[in-house]
């Protein structure tokens, strides 16, 4: 199994997702969990002990840049690395259209937030596994949430871990 977290940016967002990855790496022992995040961050998933590979976006430094080849040759770099992956699945934790756009650039099917549960609702159209979580919930719940739903439809049976805020099970689920 092969997995990607896309969660580009910011500090805080990226460090509220890193719970994720335990729950991840306890659900689905022998997988091999990539990140794709902004350069300026990358050494936070880096850091764990679960993370496989960080994947490098520095898409605020492309965005700047779009009329240039040379931005569009990075992009099509990036794209092809992760394509060539050959991932099972994607989340984006992100919920926002940038993020979706880039969890599809994977060519396999993306877990994300529903229409209502996200910033940017239109992101939600792009995801094949869309998931309900809360607004009002804290990041890291949110995250763990939407993997856990995630997880739960690619057929993993999860009974939460000691200590976790919430059970699974209460996250509504779409495709």
């Amino acid at each position: 199994m092969r997995l990607l977290i896309v969660k580009t940016s910011s500090m805080g967002d990226v460090v509220h997702a890193l719970p994720m990855v335990s729950d991840l790496r306890r659900w689905w022992p022998q997988a091999d969990i990539d990140w794709l995040v902004e350069p300026a961050f990358a050494a936070m998933p880096g850091m764990h002990r679960d993370m496989a590979t960080v994947h490098r976006l520095p898409w605020r430094r492309w965005r700047r840049a779009l009329l240039q080849r040379s931005t569009w040759q990075a992009m099509a770099s990036l794209r092809n690395n992760l394509r060539a992956q050959h991932y099972d699945w994607v989340i984006d934790a992100q919920g926002l259209l940038k993020s979706a756009l880039w969890a599809r650039q994977a060519g396999v099917p993306v877990a994300g937030y529903d229409r209502d549960s996200i910033r940017e609702p239109l992101a939600s159209g792009l995801y094949r596994y869309t998931v309900a979580v809360p607004r009002h919930l804290h990041a890291v719940d949110r995250c763990r949430r939407l993997a856990a739903a995630a997880s739960r439809a690619l057929g993993c049976s999860i009974a939460p871990g000691p200590g976790e805020p919430f059970h699974p099970s209460t996250t509504a689920f779409s495709r």
